[in-house]
């Protein structure tokens, strides 16, 4: 009793931390920069958006980003990245009625790493033979092949990384783009507007992006999208996928000029030309699987000004029915996460049972033994009982924002510590599919690199 009552004290003063020195990540409290007034100049933008099987779902979204509310140009580019439910087709429909340009590019499969060779032997000369004197015949010119594409001598590209990159270079940034360029352009260059097929943005969203990104001087800006919770099941997992993200990746740390805390969500991402051109498009995240995280770290290593919050006007629309389809959604990225370390994989499951299911244990085991009267436990149970519940108090205080954001009762709080043990059995399903074979399977293809982070220089 005496060491559930020490470690229920320890996880209190974690929890203390969490909510008190942890960048804030519990408040929901950021959303996009107030800024005075907007630009003289509106600047260009283009919308990528790499779509596979998303025939279903463009009509609830792709009108709405063709129909944006921005004074400057805007044009779209949709990746076909090798659907088979006539996604391109459908999206050309959409397109033949709006009054911005829609490019339907047809998505290619990526290169293939150039493989290592072994460097051969050196060969024994053989003894020299005089050789007959023959007339030089006249070499013909070499034919110049068709330019393919190249192979990859900096390893695999992950497949929507992939269609990012076509979206580029249909875009004529990244490919042959000047490197040595400073990450930031002036205004008249534009912006670049990554976003995902089941993304539906209210009609002044993208105006107050731009806005925000131009008036506070920010490289990258990106909203976290709002998430359907529509189903029951949505409603337990969805705030606390998000409630996660923000304690991985605090968004006050995210948006501090300097901090090495970088991230952002794929879902929205804004990002100046000049940065892009700077990197030379996306290929330093070529082979990230968590594209948006690795996206935030590739500018913050160019120095750039990083932003990252939350959004009522870019709303996700997929929905995820039953728990086996959220499960996929967490669980086709959660190993990736931690580097495919075994190590970090047993760290944050027992960081999980410790910082979350212990307090609610130790409380109720402390109470318990506190009813029964036993006096040889008096202590050490109070101890228990009095440390569990500060702690569980501390981790559904909170949980109250985001359950605010999504319309939540904040009833659900206390349940907190079921749903991460729930988040603990989905990281390790994540590792087992992993070394199963089909770690990053994710709409109906797995991609098999092992990079996914840009580290910071």
């Amino acid at each position: 009793m005496l060491a559930l009552s020490i470690a229920a004290a320890v996880a209190a003063v974690v929890w203390v931390y969490l909510v008190v020195g942890h960048g804030g990540y519990w408040r929901a409290s950021q959303w996009l920069p107030q800024v005075t007034g907007e630009p003289d100049r509106w600047p260009d933008v283009v919308a990528v958006v790499p779509a596979r099987n998303e025939a279903a779902i463009l009509p609830a979204t792709l009108p709405a980003l063709l129909g944006q509310d921005y004074p400057g140009p805007l044009s779209v580019i949709l990746v076909d990245d090798g659907s088979t439910d006539g996604t391109a087709e459908v999206a050309a429909r959409l397109g033949r009625g709006s009054t911005r340009t829609l490019r339907v590019v047809a998505g290619t499969p990526p290169p293939e790493p150039v493989p290592s060779e072994p460097v051969p032997p050196e060969p024994v000369p053989p003894e020299p033979v005089p050789p007959e004197p023959v007339p030089p015949e006249p070499v013909p010119p070499e034919p110049v092949p068709p330019e393919p594409v190249p192979p990859d001598d900096a390893g695999r590209w992950a497949g929507k990384v992939w269609a990012m990159a076509q979206g580029l270079r249909a875009a004529g940034i990244g490919a042959g783009s000047d490197p040595g360029r400073a990450g930031r352009a002036d205004p008249g260059c534009g912006y670049v507007l990554f976003t995902d097929a089941d993304i539906a943005w209210e009609p002044g969203a993208l105006r107050a992006l731009v806005a925000a990104a131009e008036g506070d001087d920010r490289d990258l800006v990106s909203q976290m999208a709002l998430l359907r919770t529509a189903t029951g099941w949505e409603r337990v997992v969805v705030p606390a996928f998000v409630y996660f993200f923000a304690q991985l990746y605090p968004f006050r740390r995210v948006n501090k000029p300097g901090s090495r805390t970088a991230a952002a969500a794929g879902g929205c991402m804004l990002v100046r030309r000049g940065a892009l051109e700077a990197s030379g498009g996306v290929a330093p995240i070529r082979g990230a699987l968590i594209d948006d995280v690795a996206m935030g770290a590739m500018i913050k290593g160019q120095r750039g000004r990083c932003w990252l919050g939350l959004s009522r006007q870019v709303v996700s629309v997929r929905p995820y029915p039953g728990l086996a389809s959220l499960w996929q959604m967490v669980a086709r990225s959660a190993y990736t996460q931690l580097n495919y370390s075994p190590l970090l994989l047993a760290g944050t499951i027992i960081g999980l049972l410790f910082s979350y299911a212990l307090p609610p244990a130790a409380a109720i085991t402390g109470l318990t033994l506190l009813a029964a009267g036993a006096p040889a436990a008096t202590a050490p149970a109070a101890l228990a009982a009095g440390a569990g519940l500060a702690a569980w108090a501390l981790m559904s205080l909170s949980y109250l924002p985001m359950l605010r954001l999504y319309r939540l009762s904040s009833l659900r709080a206390p349940g907190l510590p079921l749903i991460a043990l729930l988040y603990a059995a989905m990281t390790a399903d994540s590792a087992r599919r992993h070394y199963a074979g089909r770690g990053a399977e994710w709409r109906g293809r797995t991609n098999r690199t092992r990079t996914n982070r840009t580290r910071l220089r």
